[in-house]
């Protein structure tokens, strides 16, 4: 294979598209399916690092010096909201803002599509109104979303002033409400509902996009 080949091959294992890897690098699409055809000679070293930074892999293996494709185990940076967002009854906490932010490093490997997503902010939840999905003290990883765009079933964070809490999202079109909804082995927890007229205070501040769950 040669380099193009070789590009190419790596990015489809690690399921990355030509976009993720333009914007990536921040030139177009074009360009890059332009690299890995093999329109472009002479790839620059440093163009080349970059892909392989990109794909986790050594840059040896695309240039063709080495023959195995070996992992390069990377982590990325996200804002760590070190209060727990309640995973039963809505809780005061601080409100979520950049005076209150921590770093946290996480493997790209466990945050997958998401890995670098500098948008997304980490935090904990507590409580057991989710405890059918994750546990009280699971790390959940939050990409901001707008309230029209999210879809039925969508864990997301959420809060009316400064209660928040972490719910199934349902859209009640029938009865004009948005009902935010836990998923317990106790029936104790009930829906949180909001009227569509009603959605002044109610502020949504992302969609879990991934959870980790520690297990006993």
């Amino acid at each position: 294979m040669n380099i193009g080949d070789r590009i190419k091959e790596t990015r489809e294992s690690r399921n990355r598209t030509l976009l993720d890897v333009a914007n990536f690098l921040g030139v177009t699409e074009a360009t890059v399916q332009r690299y890995e055809s093999g329109n472009i000679k002479n790839l620059k070293l440093d163009t080349i690092s970059k892909i392989a930074t990109f794909l986790k892999v050594d840059p040896a293996y695309l240039m063709g010096w080495k023959n195995t494709k070996e992992n390069i185990t990377s982590k990325s940076q996200y804002n760590y909201f070190p209060a727990a967002i309640s995973a039963g009854k809505p809780i005061n906490v601080e409100a979520i803002t950049d005076n209150n932010v921590e770093k946290i490093s996480i493997p790209d490997s466990i945050m997958g599509k998401n890995a670098g997503n500098k948008n997304i902010f980490i935090t904990k939840v507590c409580g057991e109104s989710m405890n059918k999905t994750m546990q009280d003290g699971s790390l959940i990883a939050v990409r901001p979303v707008a309230l029209d765009s999210l879809k039925d079933g969508d864990i997301v964070v959420y809060s009316n002033e400064y209660e928040y809490s972490v719910k199934y999202f349902y859209d009640d079109k029938e009865n004009k409400r948005y009902v935010f909804r836990p998923h317990s082995f106790d029936r104790v927890f009930a829906d949180d509902i909001y009227e569509y007229d009603k959605v002044e205070s109610l502020q949504i501040h992302g969609k879990v996009v991934l959870y980790i769950v520690e297990l006993d």
